[in-house]
């Protein structure tokens, strides 16, 4: 119970100034499309150079919680992911939103990312011994099965035909593969310099959510409906926790899938929402609502994002390997205030260690009442007629995407993507499994190739990618998904014939 004795150092006025602030800004800088949680904490990280080092982690931890529950704020009120983590949220939350429960779609979010963020919080703090160990035994291969089960579930995410999920996941994967190979040293498809690292996930991001939002309104606008976005109505932030604590099921199923995707070193953070999100989906009674307004989605897809921030850093303080790529930048604000991440953390630095830990539960609090302070006055954006609302979001959505890499060509690849998803959403098809396919695709290729080097050094490739306990597991549980998929697929097309 070590945590406990260190609970008062985050209860300094200075500490609790950072708090808030780290808190305030890390929600409204998480909100911004293309500013992932990665690049909020590379940001503020040169602001903690002279701060003590319990200060500076406190600061760094606050952003990092609040960002990640931020991101939903775009992606619920403008369809927008604020990072790829929050796709899943933008699939019923937008849909909230446009039914007038704006508000009600946030409170859903905020509630929902306390009770995971705390659950994670909980696991990195009695858990980190056992959970260290079992990260080492994920290799290439382990994390080869972990992208393959993910990519099973892109005919369910955001479409609803399968078929057409699937074109539009292969579509992604198509273009995961342009740019430098890492590990051949070859380039594909690339036409000019700025391609060469390949598509990069911000531009994809801003391109395909965003861009088909910014033709839609003005469509509606040249249509001659230029008032605001959506019909109002109230929601009481009560109400809204009532419901999320009736929600067990997609509160259980998000908080354990993000912990556990949290913990494995280069699993993809990313995909933990989208992959709770499809298992709520799966195991529920009326999976075609999903995609329409269903509070559990946003449940549990907001849980499994930050419920993964805890188990994050249980391979990054225990062996220095970053649970995900925003405890990557962690790594580099623990080093500049001389902490070296290892067994010996926690006994030559127990007081600044704990008092990090301490703080972000506290972080998880001011989250949660900032945030549901924001969905009160969340009305006003909703208001804000669509024509104006379009330039706003075009004029982020380029701004965002040049920041990346300072590049023109990075606006013209963000502005390809939007057009042909905006016409490809008039067909039925959905971003959400092209993202999802961006995302996979490297995480399968590089560690597919990394086993099969190792595997031919060894005894075969076959024996070495189907062989060990975790494999086996992930290969049961992919082919598990793939036949739940095909049942709850023919069951939903025999109740609709039925009825």
């Amino acid at each position: 119970m070590d945590f406990l004795n260190y609970f008062g150092n985050v209860f300094t006025g200075y500490h609790l100034l950072l708090l808030v602030g780290g808190t305030t800004a890390g929600l409204i800088l998480g909100a911004l499309p293309g500013l992932s949680p990665t690049m909020a904490v590379a940001l503020i990280i040169p602001f903690t150079f002279h701060m003590q080092p319990d200060s500076g982690l406190i600061l760094l931890g606050a952003m990092y919680t609040a960002t990640v529950a931020g991101g939903a704020i775009s992606a619920i009120l403008v369809n927008v992911p604020g990072a790829p983590a929050n796709i899943a949220t933008a699939l019923d939350g937008h849909q909230l939103a446009r039914n007038g429960r704006a508000s009600e779609a946030l409170h859903y979010c905020f509630f929902s990312s306390f009770i995971g963020g705390i659950f994670g919080i909980l696991i990195l703090i009695f858990f980190t011994p056992p959970l260290a160990k079992l990260a080492l035994k994920f290799g290439p291969t382990e994390l080869f099965w972990i992208a393959i089960l993910g990519i099973t579930v892109i005919g369910t995410i955001g479409s609803k035909s399968v078929v057409k999920g699937l074109m539009a996941g292969l579509f992604g994967l198509a273009i995961s593969t342009i740019g430098d190979n890492p590990m051949l040293g070859e380039q594909r498809f690339v036409y000019n310099e700025h391609m060469e690292s390949g598509i990069h996930i911000v531009a994809a991001l801003i391109g395909l959510f965003a861009l088909p939002q910014i033709l839609t309104l003005m469509e509606e606008c040249r249509k001659g409906s230029s008032g605001s976005m959506f019909a109002l109505s109230e929601s009481r932030w009560y109400q809204s926790f009532a419901y999320n604590i009736r929600r067990v099921k997609a509160l259980t199923i998000g908080s354990i899938v993000g912990a556990i995707v949290g913990v494995i070193p280069g699993a993809g953070g990313q995909i933990a929402g989208l992959v709770a999100y499809d298992q709520v989906k799966k195991t529920s009674n009326n999976p075609h609502d999903f995609g329409r307004g269903e509070p559990d989605g946003i449940i549990a897809a907001e849980s499994a994002n930050n419920a993964m921030v805890g188990p994050s850093l249980v391979p990054l303080l225990t062996l220095s390997i970053p649970g995900s790529p925003t405890a990557a930048v962690l790594l580099g604000g623990l080093l500049i205030h001389g902490l070296f991440p290892g067994p010996d953390l926690f006994t030559d630095h127990a007081e600044v260690i704990w008092t990090f830990i301490d703080s972000l539960i506290v972080a998880q609090v001011f989250m949660l009442v900032i945030g549901l302070f924001l969905s009160r006055h969340s009305g006003w954006i909703m208001k804000v007629p669509a024509h104006y609302m379009a330039a706003a979001i075009l004029i982020l959505a380029v701004f965002g995407t040049y920041s990346i890499q300072s590049s023109y060509s990075d606006v013209l690849i963000m502005a390809v993507l939007g057009v042909t998803m905006y016409f490809g959403s008039k067909l039925g098809f959905s971003p959400a499994p092209v993202v999802l396919g961006i995302i996979l695709g490297p995480i399968a290729e590089d560690n597919f190739l990394q086993g099969k080097l190792i595997g031919e050094a060894g005894d075969g490739v076959l024996s070495y990618f189907f062989t060990g306990g975790i494999n086996i597991t992930l290969i049961l549980a992919t082919i598990g998904s793939i036949a739940y998929s095909v049942y709850a697929s023919h069951k939903m097309k025999k109740k609709m014939v039925q009825s």
